[in-house]
């Protein structure tokens, strides 16, 4: 990305629409916005124009946005013009941006010259994607309280408490005969640092648990075949999205569906019966099945009611129900080896079902709702601080004990941006759209 050009993009979506915002960003943004639109106060202003091309012709009439910088999102000049959004109007004002000096920006390119320029760091860059691509209601929440900064905040915060504990070594080892000076380091700051790893091994559950949220909680339907799996995701789906018969072994795949219950994502993902089979197509969905269960969040483990328990998976959760099936048919004769009953032909049970699942994930929020919680790359690095930390815990050489404090700042560093960030940009910035 060339950061002294002038870029523009489309960031209202796809034409045709109402209003199109084209958004202008870089040195040249001022005084293309004089070419096209006439002469305005050098201040922040909405103006009511005619936009023009560099010959007069008149493009179409709409709001100008002057944002100067450093007050704008990239902290450039910007400038937005808000256009009717048809395809002929926003191809013109564009091929006259370009020659006037700009260029199309890339993807996440405005997001990027607004984290170099100080107006956003990484974890804050992080929650705006997240906030753009948000389907659920607890998905944007959990993605605005990130882009508010808490999350930031926190890091920053656990950081300066590093600084500080590294500037106690750092005095008792040059100035140890300075009266003003604390005899003993480890009276000031160890105690502290122990609570700091605590905080950062919570943070770290917090985050796991917010990937649920995030990326959807994983429901696994699992059980024998002809157990009524499939028949219980087209009840939930509320169309037919499995093929139920009375064969066994239909199920050969993965089948998931995506549901918004109460503001959750939550992914139920059907699998094959598992069996013992000889059927190389059964057998690989039987593997995927498996596969399955040990990245579940939860596990509705079915059987016909007093079945053969046989084939219960090897590898389970730690959060399981056990649902008896086929309830219109008999009532179970050992009702304590199931949780919760359900029939797929009348619908008893599914309520309770949905409830259950439901109060899973909620439980999930609750724990992280105080804490925020950050993606798969701040876990890495939190485990790398929280072992720095151990590490210097440990130790008994002043010296090295600061740096592995070092170390762990660093580490938390690399969450928000603030060290050996370049790695990173390109993966970060590709995830968004032109014009963001």
């Amino acid at each position: 990305m060339r950061t002294r050009d002038t870029i523009f993009a489309l960031s209202s979506g796809g034409t045709p629409s109402g209003v199109a915002v084209i958004r202008v960003s870089g040195v040249k943004a001022l005084t293309i916005a004089k070419q096209m639109a006439g002469d305005f106060k050098n201040k922040r202003q909405m103006l009511l124009r005619s936009i023009r091309s560099r010959n007069g012709e008149l493009i179409d009439k709409g709001l100008v946005l002057i944002f100067p910088g450093p007050g704008s999102f990239t902290g450039e000049d910007c400038v937005e013009f808000q256009l009717h959004g048809g395809r002929a109007v926003v191809a013109l004002a564009s091929s006259e941006l370009e020659a006037l000096g700009c260029r199309y920006a890339e993807a996440g390119e405005f997001t990027q010259r607004a984290f170099e320029n100080g107006k956003l760091d990484l974890v804050e860059v992080e929650g705006l994607g997240d906030l753009i691509s948000a389907d659920t209601e607890m998905q944007r929440r959990l993605a605005a309280e990130q882009m508010a900064g808490d999350l930031s905040g926190r890091y920053h915060a656990w950081a300066k408490r590093l600084t500080h504990a590294r500037a106690m070594i750092e005095a008792e080892l040059d100035f140890a005969d300075e009266e003003d000076i604390p005899g003993s380091v480890s009276d000031q700051i160890w105690p502290d640092l122990v609570s700091l790893r605590a905080e950062i091994a919570a943070q770290i559950q917090s985050n796991k648990l917010g990937q649920s949220i995030r990326d959807g909680f994983k429901v696994v339907i699992s059980g024998p075949p002809n157990a009524g799996k499939s028949s219980f995701l087209n009840l939930m789906a509320g169309r037919d999205v499995a093929i139920v018969t009375e064969v066994a072994g239909t199920t050969r795949d993965i089948i998931e569906i995506d549901l918004d219950i109460d503001g959750f994502l939550i992914r139920l993902i059907d699998t094959a019966g598992i069996r013992e089979t000889t059927d190389l197509v059964e057998q690989e969905g039987v593997r995927r099945a498996r596969a399955a269960l040990e990245a579940a969040d939860m596990v509705l483990l079915m059987s016909e009611i007093d079945s053969d328990p046989e084939h219960t998976p090897e590898v389970m959760p730690p959060r399981v129900i056990r649902i008896g099936t086929k309830l219109d048919l008999k009532r179970p004769a050992h009702p304590e080896r199931y949780d919760l009953l359900f029939s797929a032909k009348s619908g008893d049970g599914l309520d309770e079902i949905r409830a259950a699942i439901l109060s899973a994930v909620k439980a999930d929020w609750e724990s992280i709702s105080q804490m925020g919680a950050g993606r798969q790359r701040h876990i890495n690095h939190l485990r790398e601080a929280s072992n720095f930390v151990e590490e210097a815990l440990k130790g008994s050489d002043l010296v090295i004990r600061a740096e592995y404090l070092r170390l762990a700042a660093e580490a938390l560093g690399r969450i928000t941006g603030r060290v050996d960030v370049e790695d990173l940009l390109g993966v970060i910035f590709s995830e968004f759209c032109v014009g963001k």
